[in-house]
């Protein structure tokens, strides 16, 4: 710990606490999210380092960006263009961090940025995330981590998920859990008390969104306000037929399969319905794919387990309705212990911590990987 702690100029003071700012850019594609975190480094040793949430903002990004983004994320990025929108992300998360640390009076010892995927395929061992982390340290002072889901491909995992290893240091291991997080892809993390099962389910808010965007005119659906009438279950089941769904865990998955070329392949099919069906259809599509995956794949669970649901989808009324129905074994109930947005920014903070410490930030057992690895690279004032 004392040499790790030693790389670090101006260091982190060895007993703590520190005042660490996660950035996470989800698959949502909406902006990013910060949240400056008190984080106790003695505590990785009990598994609990979380101290508390200092404060969380979201910055959304400028519609022309978010396009950008989106567009890359669809397989329509040429070199140049990914080099342009890598500088541009960092701007934006460089100008948001420096004007709401400012405004909160807040000074993190460091930064650990998620940065914004773009590409994920980790059957080819390659993933790639963007937002320039040399802008974030002109911009405030202090080093910044960044990078983390290559070091675990680089062995043999998947690259994600790897925020599961921050659920048990914030929920921690007493009683059985279930912890779906539905932002732009699902990903559950499953706790039975001794044993704990994660990976990505499949489709959360992406197909939705993409939807709203189409049909709406809107960039998302508030609430699931649109999403009305029955469901076409026969498009549901032969959705479930993809392969992913075929395949066991660890796995993990992003824009490049459920995204914009999965509704434009769709679209024929859904062009039939009218349009409040079309986004209920998605809706259920999204809470099916979490049932069947559970149901294939998941360990068994004591009857009424909760089953805390947190993200953009957690918010999307007829998708929660739709998961209650889907999955009537458990309690499901929407995780209230942060601010909507701010769990995974959380969870970025305490791997970039434990990346301070020298300490490993994956979980073989849920990302393939050979064996646990600290994660990121760092780059300092």
């Amino acid at each position: 710990m004392a040499w790790m702690l030693a790389k670090l100029p101006g260091a982190l003071p060895a007993e703590g606490p520190w005042v660490v700012l996660g950035m996470m850019s989800g698959t949502s594609a909406d902006g990013v999210d910060l949240a400056a975190v008190e984080i106790d480094p003695a505590g990785f040793a009990q598994g609990r380092p979380f101290r508390a949430l200092r404060s969380h903002q979201h910055a959304a990004y400028p519609p022309d960006l978010r396009q950008e983004v989106l567009a890359a994320a669809s397989n329509s990025g040429d070199p140049g263009r990914l080099c342009r929108l890598q500088r541009r992300l960092g701007e934006h998360h460089a100008g948001a961090a420096a004007r709401w640390l400012e405004t909160a009076e807040l000074r993190p010892h460091f930064v650990s940025l998620h940065g914004q995927t773009v590409q994920h395929h980790p059957r080819e061992g390659a993933t790639l995330q963007l937002a320039d982390p040399y802008l974030l340290v002109e911009a405030l002072g202090c080093p910044v981590v960044w990078d983390l889901r290559r070091r675990d491909l680089a062995v043999g995992g998947q690259g994600a998920p790897l925020v599961p290893l921050t659920e048990l240091w914030l929920r921690g291991r007493r009683s059985p859990w279930v912890a779906l997080n539905v932002g732009g892809i699902a990903n559950a993390t499953a706790w039975d008390g001794s044993h704990l099962q994660a990976w990505d389910t499949g489709p959360g808010m992406s197909l939705l969104d993409i939807a709203a965007q189409r049909w709406l005119g809107l960039p998302f659906d508030p609430g699931g306000a649109h999403a009305a009438g029955p469901p076409d279950e026969q498009a549901v089941a032969r959705w479930l037929e993809h392969p992913y769904f075929q395949q066991p865990p660890p796995k993990s998955t992003g824009r490049e399969v459920f995204g914009a070329d999965w509704i434009r392949m769709e679209s024929p099919g859904l062009d039939r319905l009218e349009p409040g069906r079309r986004l209920a259809t998605l809706a259920a599509f999204t809470a099916a794919a979490v049932s069947r995956e559970l149901q294939r794949w998941g360990q068994a669970m004591p009857a009424g387990t909760p089953f805390l649901v947190s993200g953009g989808g957690a918010l999307h009324v007829p998708l929660m309705n739709e998961l209650s129905a889907r999955l009537p074994a458990y309690q499901l109930r929407q995780d209230q212990a942060f601010p909507s947005g701010a769990r995974e920014a959380i969870s970025w903070a305490l791997l970039g911590a434990a990346s301070a410490l020298g300490l490993a930030g994956n979980l073989p057992e849920v990302t393939g990987a050979a064996r646990p690895v600290c994660l990121g690279s760092w780059v300092f004032p």
